[in-house]
C-alpha cells in the first residue's frame, strides 16, 4: 500500500458507510438532492454523500443508512428511511428537523426553514418555521408530490391539479389553473411544474428569466434553483433558463443526463453511468462532486446463473445461458439486477426496465414499465415496484403470483417460484401465489425491513436486526430464531443466508455443495442465494461464491464491481473544513 496521501479541502464530503443495507433491500434509484448551499446525493445501497456548506452539522450523513428518498433546505437535510420514518440533520431553531414521529412517509420536501413530508395515503405532514402559513398542509388529500420553496408549499394531485399554500406575493402559489401537471418544484420565490406532455409551466418570481420555460418541450424532469431553471430532456440532454452569472446554466452539452438538480447559483446532473457532473458557483465546494459514484455494486443469483451490477451501471453475468439469461453485457445505466430462473432483469436509473432469457410466459415483457424503483424476479414471473408504492407483474400467473395489482404502500418486493411478497411501509407483508408449505404465511408479521423468498419459504429480516421465517423447514432452512445483529437476508431453494453488521456471515439449511459454508467470509457488503449457491459482494468491490458450480454460476473470482481507484475517507470539521485521505 503507498503512504496516505492528505489534502485540505474547503468542505465536508462524507462517503458511505461500507456495510450498508443491500440494494435488493428496498426501492432505491439513485438520486441528487439541492439545498442553497449543499449538494446531497443518494447511492442505489441507501446511503448517502454530501458536499458543500457544513455550518450546522447538515452534511453530517455518513450514518445515514436505508434512506430512500432525500432533501435538503437551507441550512438542514432530511432522508426518509425504508421503513416510513424520517431523519433530519442540521439546523432545528425553527424546528424544521421535529420529524422524529413522523410515520408512513413516501417523500420529503425541504423549504428555507421547513420541512414537508408526502404519506402513501396522499396526505401531508409539515413543520418548522411557518411565517406564510406554509405549514398549512393538514386538509391536502390526493397528493403524488410535494415540493418547497423559500415561503411556500406545493403539491401535485393525482389528477394532475395543483395546490399551494404560503407566500404568494411573487405569485408563486398562482397554480389553481394548472392541470396535467405531473412534477412540481420550486427552491425560493417562484414555482415550475412539469405537464404530461412534456412542456413546462412556470409562476412567480421572474426577475432573471427563470421562468421562460414555455418554448420547452420533450421534457422529463424540471428542478429549479434560486434564480435559474432546468429541464431535463428525454433523450438525456439538458437546458435551463435564468441567471448564469457563475455559469450555472452551461449544460448545453451535457449527454447522458438521468436527473438535475439545482442549487443557489449551480447544477448538478447525474448520468446513466451513476456519475455526477456540476457547473456553475462552488464557493462552498457545492460541485465537488467528481469522485461521486451513485450506483452501488450488487449480486443477484438465480437457479444456475449469476449477475454482478458495476459501479459503473453495466452488468456481468456467469453460468447457464441455456436461454440468454447471461446476454447482459449491452446493458447500461442499470441501478439494480434481479435473476429468477432462466431470465434476468434489470432497473435503468430513469426507471425502466430491461430483461432477457427465456421469455415463455412473458416474463421479460417489461418494456413499457415506468416510474419503476425496485425489481424481482421469479421462476417465471417479474414484478416492479414503482415510486408511488404501487406493484406491477408480468408473467406466469397460475398461482396468481403476479395478482398484485390492488398492493399499495409497498417498500420491498421479492419473488421466486410461484409467489410474490411485498413489505409495507408500516412494517407488515403481503404475499401472494402458491402456499405449498406455508411460505405465504406471513400476514402476522410486523416490524419487517426485508424479505426474500426461498424455494418453499420465506424470510424477514426484523428492525432489531433479528430474522423470522415461514414455509418449509425439511432441511432447516427456517431456523433463523437465535440470529441477531442482521442487516440483509437472503433465500435460496432450502438455504438461508444472513449478513451480519460486521461483514460476517451466517447460515442455515441444507448445505449440499457446500452453499452454507459462509463462516469464514468477511468484509461482506451484500448476499445472495441462487438455487444451490451463495454469492457475496466484499467492501472492495470483489466476489465471492460458494455452492454448486457446475453451470459455472460461482466463477465470480475475476469480478470486480467497484471502480479502480483507491477508496476514501474523510475526517469531518463542524465548520467545513476537513481532510481526505486517499489509500490506494
Amino acid at each position: 500500500m503507498k503512504p496516505y496521501r492528505w489534502f485540505a479541502v474547503p468542505v465536508v464530503v462524507l462517503l458511505f458507510s461500507l456495510i450498508a443495507t443491500s440494494v435488493q433491500a428496498r426501492g432505491i434509484r439513485p438520486h441528487l438532492a439541492t439545498g442553497v448551499f449543499q449538494t446531497l446525493g443518494l447511492k442505489s445501497d441507501g446511503t448517502v454523500v454530501a458536499t458543500g456548506l457544513n455550518d450546522w452539522g447538515q452534511l453530517y450523513v455518513s450514518g445515514l443508512k436505508g434512506i430512500v428518498d432525500v432533501a435538503a433546505g437551507y441550512y438542514h437535510t432530511v432522508g426518509v428511511k425504508s421503513d416510513g420514518t424520517v431523519v433530519a440533520i442540521g439546523r432545528n431553531i425553527e424546528s424544521q428537523g421535529n420529524v422524529a414521529g413522523w410515520t408512513d412517509i413516501r417523500q420529503v420536501a425541504a423549504g428555507t426553514f421547513h420541512t414537508v413530508g408526502l404519506k402513501y395515503s396522499g396526505t401531508a405532514v409539515a413543520t418548522g418555521l411557518n411565517t406564510s402559513g406554509q405549514l398549512y398542509v393538514t386538509g391536502w388529500t390526493g397528493v403524488v408530490q410535494l415540493t418547497a420553496g423559500s415561503e411556500h408549499t406545493v403539491g401535485v394531485k393525482s389528477d394532475g391539479t395543483v395546490v399551494a399554500i404560503g407566500r404568494n406575493a411573487e405569485g408563486q402559489c398562482n397554480v389553481g389553473g394548472w392541470s396535467g401537471i405531473v412534477q412540481v418544484t420550486s427552491k425560493q420565490l417562484y414555482t415550475v411544474g412539469l405537464k404530461s406532455n412534456g412542456t413546462v409551466v412556470a409562476t412567480g418570481d421572474n426577475t432573471y428569466g427563470q421562468c421562460n420555460v414555455s418554448t420547452w418541450s420533450g421534457i422529463v424532469k424540471v428542478a429549479a434553483g434560486t434564480t435559474h431553471t432546468v429541464g431535463l430532456k428525454a433523450d438525456g440532454t439538458v437546458v435551463a433558463t435564468g441567471d448564469n452569472t457563475y455559469g450555472q446554466c452551461n449544460v448545453g452539452g451535457w449527454t447522458g443526463i438521468v436527473e438535475v438538480a439545482a442549487g443557489a447559483a449551480y447544477t448538478v446532473g447525474l448520468k446513466s453511468d451513476g456519475t455526477v457532473v456540476a457547473t456553475g458557483a462552488n464557493g462552498y465546494g457545492t460541485c465537488d462532486v467528481g469522485l461521486w459514484h451513485l450506483i452501488s455494486p450488487q449480486v443477484a443469483a438465480g437457479t444456475t446463473h449469476t449477475v454482478g451490477l458495476k459501479a459503473d451501471g453495466t452488468v456481468v453475468a456467469t453460468g447457464d445461458n441455456t436461454h440468454g439469461q447471461c446476454n447482459v453485457s449491452g446493458w447500461t445505466g442499470i441501478v439494480q439486477v434481479a435473476a429468477g430462473d432462466l431470465h434476468t432483469v434489470g432497473l435503468k436509473s430513469n426507471g425502466t426496465a430491461v430483461a432477457t432469457g427465456l421469455n415463455n410466459w412473458l416474463q421479460c415483457y417489461v418494456g413499457g414499465w415506468t416510474g419503476i424503483v425496485q425489481v424481482a424476479a421469479g421462476w417465471g414471473h417479474t414484478v416492479g415496484l414503482k415510486a408511488d408504492g404501487t406493484v406491477v407483474a408480468t408473467g406466469d400467473n397460475t398461482y396468481g403470483q403476479c395478482n398484485v395489482g390492488g398492493w399499495t404502500g409497498i417498500v420491498q418486493v421479492t419473488a421466486w417460484y410461484f409467489r410474490t411478497v411485498g413489505v409495507k411501509s408500516d412494517g407488515t407483508v403481503v404475499a401472494t401465489g402458491y402456499n405449498h408449505s406455508g411460505e405465504l404465511n406471513v400476514t402476522g408479521w410486523t416490524g419487517i425491513v426485508q424479505v426474500d423468498a426461498g424455494g418453499v419459504h420465506t424470510v424477514g429480516l426484523k428492525s432489531d436486526g433479528t430474522v423470522v421465517a415461514a414455509g418449509s423447514n425439511w432441511n432447516g432452512e427456517c431456523n433463523v430464531s437465535g440470529w441477531s445483529g442482521i442487516i440483509q437476508v437472503a433465500a435460496g431453494s432450502s438455504h438461508t443466508v444472513g449478513l451480519k453488521s460486521d461483514g460476517t456471515m451466517v447460515a442455515t439449511g441444507f448445505n449440499g455443495y457446500g452453499r452454507c459454508d459462509v463462516g469464514g467470509w468477511t468484509g461482506i457488503v451484500q448476499v445472495a442465494a441462487g438455487y444451490e449457491h451463495t454469492v457475496g459482494v466484499k467492501s472492495d468491490g470483489t466476489v465471492v461464491a460458494i455452492g454448486r458450480d457446475a453451470e459455472g454460476q460461482c466463477n465470480v473470482g475475476g469480478w470486480r464491481l467497484t471502480f479502480p481507484e483507491g477508496m476514501f475517507y474523510v475526517i469531518p470539521s463542524r465548520k467545513g473544513g476537513g481532510a481526505v485521505i486517499y489509500l490506494e
